[in-house]
Order: structure tokens, then sequence, then C-alpha cells
């Protein structure tokens, strides 16, 4: 069976426990709390040497990081990643999208303001302002001509997004002015065996 090591309230930990829900594959969960330098161990570093999470054990021993990585591998042959090798091509583009143009701003701004931190980084969060919008007004414009991200089918690409941008609120980003990426949010709620990102 599966073991994700992951700290539960991380977007891109719910990725993982997103995409792995919606393929019915069973899987065990193991708290690693980062903000307790519990990925810091030699123990965890054995497992991703680069000290972060998720990390996903395939098999004793065998594990897998970079939670992006994780859903292709996952992913592969299987509705959630095309067969077209243009819409194949389509769930990478939006997928490094995701970890260039709109993580470091939106996810960052959050995990300020879970923390506590937002007084201590406001000039910061102020900065990371127009850069998210600017990354949630491409998603917009897709979005508004397409229900999903590749192939106007649910992929990967859309859970890569939709992680972050559905509690983007949380990070101090008004969604008020994305009609169409509120409505992409609610479509992706009402699909078959979701899961919120607190269950």
């Amino acid at each position: 069976m599966f073991k994700l090591y992951e700290y539960s309230p991380s977007g891109n930990c719910y990725k993982i426990r997103l995409l792995l829900t919606q393929l019915n594959i069973p899987f065990d969960r193991t708290e690693i709390n980062i903000l307790q330098k519990e990925s810091r161990t030699p123990e965890f570093l054995v497992k991703n040497p680069n000290g972060r999470i998720p990390v996903l054990e395939i098999a004793a021993g065998k594990f897998l990081f970079e939670s992006n990585a994780i859903m292709f591998y996952l992913s592969e042959e299987t509705e959630f990643f095309p067969s077209d090798k243009f819409e194949r091509a389509q769930v990478m583009q939006w997928l490094f999208f995701e970890q260039y143009s709109h993580e470091p701003f939106i996810a960052t701004s959050r995990f300020w303001h879970m923390t506590g931190k937002a007084e201590e980084y406001q000039e910061a969060l102020q900065q990371k302002q127009a850069p998210g919008y600017a990354a949630l007004g491409v998603m917009e414009g897709h979005l508004k001509q397409n229900k999903f991200f590749a192939g106007d089918r649910y992929s990967i690409a859309d859970i890569g997004l939709f992680a972050y941008t559905h509690v983007a609120g949380e990070g101090g980003f008004d969604l008020t002015g994305f009609p169409a990426i509120k409505t992409w949010i609610e479509r992706i709620k009402n699909l078959p065996r979701y899961i919120s990102i607190t269950d």
C-alpha cells in the first residue's frame, strides 16, 4: 500500500490525497510537522534529501517526491492523464505554470497567513499580490473558454491548480472578480469522490 508523508494543511499534499481518493487507491498517511522541522531529520532526509513534503512511498524504501511528479506517476494510463500527445503536453504546461507562476505567490502567502507570520512578512506579502493576481487572470482567461485546463476534461492539471486556488482567500486573494474560476472550483467540488482539503 502507498504511504503518503505529508503536512495536512499543505495544498501540495492535498493534491496527492485528492488524486489517490479519486482514483480509489487506498493509502496510509503519516503526518510530518514541517513547523517543527520534522522534514529535516536524518530519517526523513533519506526519503527526500530536499527535506520537503509530500513524499510518496511506493514500495519499501522506494520514494518519490515533488507533488506534480507524484501526480504524473499516479495518473499515467488513467482518465486523469490524457492519451493524446498535445493534451499531455498541455497538462505539463499548466503544471509548470502552477509551480512557477502561481504557487510561489498564492501558496506562500497562504502559508504565512496560516502560520501567523503575515505581519512579519507584510512587505513580501504585498509584493506577491500583483503576480498572484496575474496568475489568476491567466487562469480566468482560459476558463472563460474552457471547462478544464487540458483537452477540456478534468486532469491532474486541474488538481494541481485547484489545490491552492480554491483556498486563495486564506492567503489574502479575493476571487470575487474571477467568476470563471469560481465556477470551475464548484465544478471540481461536484466531481465523484471529491474530498476537501480538511478531510
